[in-house]
């Protein structure tokens, strides 16, 4: 073996095999591990989801620790899939200071709650009408997942700076998981969630907020020069 090829081996025998950044990989624990302890201790899911009942008495902590309560061990691990996938730039991008992972950590449930609270109030305009199910009960990180998605979809079409969000990379994004969802929600095929019917919705408006708030997000971490761009 020559030195160089000696070189090159023990560059890739020190390189990580999870090179994740710390706040992406502590995310997938905090949903992995509250998944766990739920199902160690036999909590109730609906004891932390969101509901229609409680969202219309002003009851808002269930914005927050909906997000953090998982159906299934295939729910939670295919939204841990995702945020591993799209958390990743945006954590890049975000920085790993503590003020970038707490943007990070804000940006993530700001999505989330963004997400249902739009959703809840799709379903009180909608309810007049007959939508069927009116009374829900909104469980996972998806919405919050999808927020990172959409963060994503910028940088990609920056290349590791925030795109404009009518660049073809976002457009080609957007189209696709709004076309996604849609068939998925409304033909109910809906893997991993036991046969539990989905708000594609939710995930589509965090999708829109992730889009919308990876700037001033960028901006509250200090990200310098032009890593922040107008909208």
């Amino acid at each position: 073996m020559n030195d160089r090829t000696s070189r090159q081996s023990q560059t890739r025998a020190g390189e990580p095999a999870f090179n994740a950044p710390w706040t992406v990989a502590a995310l997938i624990i905090i949903l992995v591990g509250a998944h766990a302890v739920r199902i160690v201790s036999g909590g109730d899911a609906d004891r932390f989801a969101l509901t229609s009942a409680d969202f219309a008495a002003g009851r808002l902590t269930g914005l927050i620790t909906y997000q953090l309560v998982h159906g299934s061990w295939a729910h939670v691990l295919m939204n841990s899939a995702f945020v591993l996938a799209f958390g990743a730039p945006v954590a890049r991008f975000l920085g790993p200071t503590p003020r970038g992972g707490a943007a990070f950590f804000l940006f993530f449930l700001a999505c989330g709650v963004a997400a249902a609270a739009m959703y809840a109030g799709l379903e009180m305009i909608l309810a007049p009408f007959g939508r069927p199910g009116s009374g829900w009960a909104l469980i996972g990180a998806s919405g919050s997942a999808s927020g990172l998605m959409g963060a994503a979809a910028r940088l990609i079409e920056g290349r590791g700076r925030l795109g404009p969000i009518t660049g073809r990379t976002v457009t080609g994004m957007t189209l696709s998981w709004i076309l996604v969802n849609a068939i998925l929600g409304l033909s109910g095929l809906t893997p991993g969630t036991g046969g539990a019917p989905v708000a594609w919705e939710a995930h589509i408006f965090g999708y829109f907020c992730g889009l919308l708030l990876i700037a001033p997000t960028g901006w509250l971490a200090g990200a310098k020069g032009d890593h922040v761009i107008a909208l």
